[in-house]
C-alpha cells in the first residue's frame, strides 16, 4: 500500500438516541444514530412509530378532505 494516502483508522464511539453506546474502529471520529439494533422494532419485537416532525399528522391532514 502507498504511504500517506489512506485515512487514519481510529477507535471511535457510536451512540444511539436510546442511550446505547458501542466502541469500534472507523475513519470517522464520533457517530450518532437514531435507531440501533437494541431499539429497532424489527429486532426487539416492539412496534414503535418513529415520527419525525409530525409527518404522519401532516399526511392525514392533507388527505383528510379526500376521505369518502
Amino acid at each position: 500500500m502507498k504511504e500517506g494516502i489512506h485515512p487514519k483508522y481510529e477507535v471511535t464511539k457510536v451512540r444511539c438516541a436510546c442511550g446505547f453506546e458501542i466502541t469500534t474502529r472507523s475513519t470517522k471520529k464520533d457517530m450518532s444514530l437514531e435507531v440501533c439494533s437494541n431499539c429497532h422494532p424489527f429486532y426487539t419485537g416492539k412496534q414503535r412509530l418513529v415520527d419525525t416532525a409530525g409527518r404522519v399528522e401532516k399526511f392525514r391532514r392533507k388527505y383528510q378532505k379526500y376521505k369518502t
